[in-house]
């Protein structure tokens, strides 16, 4: 019998060859292992996903550059600020859009006309913001809360804009204070005192009464009867011999000027106001109007 040796090694494969699955993000990469005594698994390096991740990143922030960039809108008929804030899915509503183009839409922001610029996505103007929030303020003005609570949804905006509207009609006429169209008529216009001044004003007390004439029609007239002088006055003629002169810038003789003298005028028919306006309602009894005469009337 052969003598049995103390110390026996059991024989082992000198490599054993393995693979293990090592999971990136999806992908199973291969990778050999090595076996027996001092067996180890390489490292996974995902590259491949930070690539990916950096490059979707990038593609988020161009993406989100080119969304909040400001676009430049030029309004249609029947545009309204609540209007073009919806079809833009603007933020913070029509509010948002009207301090943005403060300064281009003026002080009402119901009146846009067709034609005018607006940009969308553009910075409020703060002082004019301010300044405005102030006003509203001191005016007791609810509108401001009703709009902001209005943001949720388009039709509570459309029903916050309309009640906006009527609060301030409300408000004002709590208040006392007049109609805006009663503040425009009890305005006076200031014309100048000159030729152009008295025929414009002629030309209003005119369409006030349903005179005809044109600027052009009076104004030729009055360069052929005085060149333009309010106190011309004809002293040689037929009317002078008679007693009655012919008087002013379209030379008018004292008994027509009080037949056909126009009311809210002077009686003085030196005036170049009453002159004209007094002038022109004579030439449209006698010849339709002041821009038929070509001649000595």
């Amino acid at each position: 019998m052969p003598a049995q040796a103390k110390h026996r090694r059991s024989r082992t494969s000198s490599l054993t060859r393995g693979i293990i699955a090592v999971s990136t993000g999806g992908a199973a990469l291969a990778l050999p292992v090595i076996g027996a005594t001092g067996a180890f698994a390489a490292p996974a390096h995902p590259v491949a996903v930070e690539k990916a991740t950096t490059s979707t990143a990038v593609s988020g922030k161009e993406i989100a550059a080119q969304k909040s960039a400001p676009v430049t809108y030029s309004v249609i008929l029947g545009d309204s600020l609540a209007k073009i804030a919806r079809d833009h899915s603007v933020s913070g509503g029509w509010q948002e859009l009207y301090n943005g183009n403060r300064k281009a839409v003026g002080g009402n922001p119901d009146l846009i006309h067709p034609g005018l610029k607006l940009t969308i996505g553009a910075k409020a103007d703060n002082n004019a913001a301010a300044s405005a929030g102030k006003a509203e303020k001191k005016a007791g003005s609810a509108a401001a809360a009703d709009s902001e609570t209005s943001a949720s949804s388009d039709r509570a905006e459309q029903s916050a804009d309309r009640a906006d509207r009527s609060e301030r009609t409300t408000e004002l006429a709590a208040q006392g204070a007049p109609a805006a169209t009663e503040a425009v008529a009890a305005e006076p216009v200031a014309y100048t005192d000159d030729l152009d001044g008295w025929i414009k004003e002629s030309l209003a007390v005119m369409a006030e009464h349903g005179i005809p004439g044109s600027y052009e029609g009076i104004h030729r007239n009055i360069m052929r009867e005085s060149s333009g002088n309010p106190l011309a006055i004809n002293n040689w003629d037929i009317n002078a011999i008679n007693g009655v002169p012919s008087k002013g810038l379209l030379q008018v003789i004292d008994p027509t000027f009080q037949a056909y003298h126009v009311p809210g005028t002077s009686m003085d028919s030196y005036d170049p106001v009453a002159n004209i306006t007094a002038a022109c309602n004579y030439a449209a009894d006698r010849y339709g109007s002041i821009d038929n005469v070509f001649s000595a009337y």
